[in-house]
């Protein structure tokens, strides 16, 4: 999979001109945590909301209310952004781009042909179109615990138990842990009771995942 299939397309973005109380309107108004910043069609840096906190009347020495109206209304986002910008092209693949923004430590990376930004990756596209439908967050159904089950020869006596009862499998995963190896099933089943006392008679430790949020 790759960066331009999963990117927020409609990216929002200011010139280097705009006063940081603009800045911070935008972000209210379109609940957002960043704004990259293009002048005549190039990237030239980017502002996230708090950056804009910092440069706010709260966090900044305290001076006569209007010297300090003044001041902040005054204040473009040339002054506060972020010009080192970690930028990626649509066709990275999702992992590369990942494993980039956590070595940089940030939440989001704009995506650019050449200089034009076409788009923008954040944390929320990774979890809501990649995360949550690979664990299946949000579906109905019921999720077990087949202790131990995660090696290849456990995993082909499941999925020949899962065939032979046609049952349909929303999603199965196996959690990074190499000693464990449990599998955990995301049945499209109500109550899974029978299917736990069958899987337990085949000799495995199963258990009810609590989903409940």
């Amino acid at each position: 999979m790759l960066v331009r299939d999963i990117m927020t397309k409609s990216v929002i973005t200011i010139t280097s001109d705009t006063y940081v109380l603009d800045a911070e309107r935008i972000l209210e108004q379109n609940r957002i945590g960043r704004l990259p910043i293009v002048d005549n069609g190039k990237l030239v840096g980017i502002v996230t909301k708090n950056d804009v906190l910092k440069a706010s009347p709260a966090s900044t020495t305290p001076f006569n209310q209007r010297q300090l109206f003044y001041l902040m209304s005054k204040l473009t986002v040339k002054e506060i952004m972020k010009t080192d910008v970690l930028t990626i092209s649509p066709d990275t693949p999702i992992e590369k781009s990942v494993a980039m923004a956590q070595q940089r430590r940030v939440g989001s990376l704009p995506v650019v042909e050449g200089d034009r930004v076409v788009g923008i990756l954040t944390t929320n596209d990774v979890f809501y179109k990649i995360l949550n439908p690979l664990l299946g967050v949000g579906e109905k159904g019921k999720r077990i615990i087949i202790h131990g089950a995660g090696r290849n020869e456990d995993m082909e006596r499941i999925t020949e138990f899962v065939r032979k009862r046609d049952l349909k499998v929303k999603t199965y995963w196996i959690p990074p842990d190499p000693i464990k190896r449990d599998l955990i099933l995301h049945l499209d089943i109500d109550d899974p009771s029978d299917i736990i006392t069958d899987l337990r008679n085949e000799g495995y430790e199963v258990e009810l995942r609590d989903f409940t949020v």
